[in-house]
């Protein structure tokens, strides 16, 4: 199923659903099902808002982390060479600029 139009409230063809879910409704999809030969509408909607404050990150960009990282997890391996990452042999770490693995799964085997 492919999804080929995605509309914002106010746009040609969602005046009828800004009128049903108002302020709630974020957008419309049309998606394509090849196989079953329908055109399916979704809508994508707001359930609840409350208040967020975004956590600050501990690091800088330019600091160096100390993450950890399985002997057999590979792909994570790779991920930190292809970060600049430098091996300690003796803390049984990798070091890497926080920057440059910010927003990554990486990020999550920091070692605190």
């Amino acid at each position: 199923m492919t999804a080929r139009v995605k509309l914002k409230p106010g746009q040609k063809g969602t005046k009828s659903l800004v009128d049903k879910y108002g302020d709630a409704l974020v957008c419309v999809r049309y998606r394509y099902d090849e196989a079953s030969r329908m055109c399916f509408k979704t809508v994508e909607l707001i359930v609840e808002s409350k208040p967020w404050t975004p956590t600050l990150h501990r690091f800088k960009d330019d600091t160096l982390v100390p993450v950890r990282i399985e002997f057999n997890d590979t792909l994570l391996r790779e991920q930190a060479k292809a970060a600049k990452g430098k091996w300690n042999p003796k803390e049984r770490a990798w070091y890497i600029e926080f920057g440059k693995i910010k927003g990554t799964n990486l990020e999550k085997f920091i070692i605190s």
